[in-house]
C-alpha cells in the first residue's frame, strides 16, 4: 500500500467533515485552462477490465523534440503518475520515475531511453548527464528509480527532505529557489513544503511550463503543514505572476470534466477526466483563498480541493514516510 492510498484510506475511514470548508465559486470567474495541443490531449484512461486493457503501459505526450511528459497505465497502477523529461545539449532532467520498479512491467528507463535516442542517431544523448528528481517523497513518485540505478552519468537525487535540501543547498538560496542549466536550458527549482515536507516545484524556461506535483493538480489533494502550504502556494502564485506561465502541470489526475467531481480513490477508469494543465489564474485564485484561511480549511475548486489533514492522517503520513523511504 503506498501513501497516497493510506491517507485516503483514512480519511475515508474517519470523514473529512469535522473540516471547516468553502467552495470557491470564484474559480467560474473565467478561469479556463490554457489552450494547447496538451490541453487538448486525450490520455489512457485506464479500462473497465483491466485483463483486457491493450494500451501501452506508458503513455507519451511529446510537445517537442526535447520535453516530454509520460502517464503510467491506470491499469498497472491507479495513481497513474505523471513523469516529465526536458532535454538540454548537456544534460537530461528527469522529474518523477512512476510508481512501478518493474522494468518489465514498466519499462520507464527504457522509454526515456527511446524517447531521446529518437532525434539522435549516433545516441550521442547517452553521454549526457541525466538528473533524476522528484516532486515528493510519496512512493508512487519514485518507485521506478531502480531502473536508473547503476546506469553510467545519472544522478538520482533521493526523495527525503535531507537528500533534497543538501542537493540544492535551498537554505542559503533567496526565496529557497535554485536555477540549473541544462545546457541552453534554464531550469527554476523550489522548495515548496506543504503538502509534504521534500515537495518542490520547477519551472522550465524553454516550455514555460511549472510542475507542481501533488501541491496542486487537478485532483483531492490533501495537505500536511496547512501554514507552509500558504506560503508555499503564496510563492509560486507570485512567481507566475512575474513570469511567462504557459500552463501549470501537477503529477496526477483525479477530477471528472464535470465541475467539483471527482474519481474515487482506486479508480482504474476515468473516461470523461479533467485536462491535465491549470492555469495561473487558478493557481492565484487558490492563493487568494488561502490568504483568508489562516486555519484549515477544506477548500472546494471546480477543478481541484484542497483538503487538510487530520492528526490523525499525518501520524500515518509520518509512518508510512518512514516505511517507503
Amino acid at each position: 500500500m503506498n501513501q497516497s492510498l493510506l491517507l485516503a484510506l483514512t480519511c475515508f475511514l474517519m470523514g473529512c467533515s469535522n473540516i471547516a470548508s468553502v467552495n470557491a465559486e470564484v474559480e467560474s470567474v473565467q478561469l479556463q485552462t490554457p489552450s494547447s495541443s496538451l490541453q487538448q490531449k486525450k490520455w489512457h484512461h485506464g479500462a473497465v477490465d483491466c485483463s483486457l486493457d491493450t494500451n501501452p503501459a506508458i503513455d507519451v505526450y511529446q510537445q517537442d523534440e526535447s520535453s516530454f511528459i509520460l502517464r503510467q497505465n491506470k491499469c498497472l497502477n491507479f495513481e497513474a503518475p505523471f513523469i516529465y523529461v526536458f532535454e538540454g545539449n548537456e544534460k537530461v532532467l528527469v522529474v518523477d520515475t512512476g510508481a512501478t520498479d518493474s522494468h518489465n512491467i514498466f519499462p520507464i528507463y527504457r522509454k526515456i531511453t527511446s524517447l531521446l535516442n529518437r532525434k539522435n542517431e549516433n545516441n550521442s544523448n547517452n553521454k549526457k548527464a541525466w538528473l533524476v528528481l522528484h516532486s515528493h517523497s510519496h512512493s508512487d513518485h519514485h518507485q521506478g528509480d531502480s531502473q536508473f540505478k547503476g546506469h553510467e552519468n545519472i544522478t538520482i537525487v533521493e526523495p527525503n527532505s535531507e537528500a533534497v535540501n543538501a542537493f540544492f543547498n535551498f537554505e542559503q538560496q533567496k526565496n529557497h529557489r535554485v536555477n540549473i542549466d541544462l545546457g541552453q536550458r534554464k531550469i527554476s527549482i523550489f522548495a515548496i513544503p506543504g503538502h509534504q515536507e521534500d515537495s518542490i516545484a520547477i519551472y522550465d524556461h524553454h516550455t514555460k511550463w511549472l510542475l507542481t506535483g501533488d501541491t496542486l493538480y487537478p485532483g483531492y489533494i490533501y495537505v500536511k503543514d496547512w501554514q507552509e502550504y500558504r506560503k508555499s502556494i503564496a510563492k509560486l502564485a507570485a512567481f507566475a505572476q512575474s513570469h511567462d506561465v504557459s500552463a501549470v502541470l501537477g503529477a496526477h489526475i483525479e477530477m471528472k470534466k464535470e465541475a467539483q467531481k471527482y474519481y474515487e480513490i482506486g479508480s482504474q477508469f476515468q473516461p470523461n477526466e479533467h485536462a491535465l494543465p491549470l492555469s495561473v489564474s487558478q493557481l492565484v485564485a487558490l492563493n487568494a483563498q488561502l490568504t483568508q484561511h489562516d486555519e484549515p480549511t477544506k477548500i472546494t475548486f471546480n477543478s481541484f480541493i484542497i483538503a487538510p489533514m487530520s492528526g490523525l492522517q499525518k501520524t500515518l503520513s509520518n509512518i508510512a514516510r518512514w516505511i517507503f523511504q
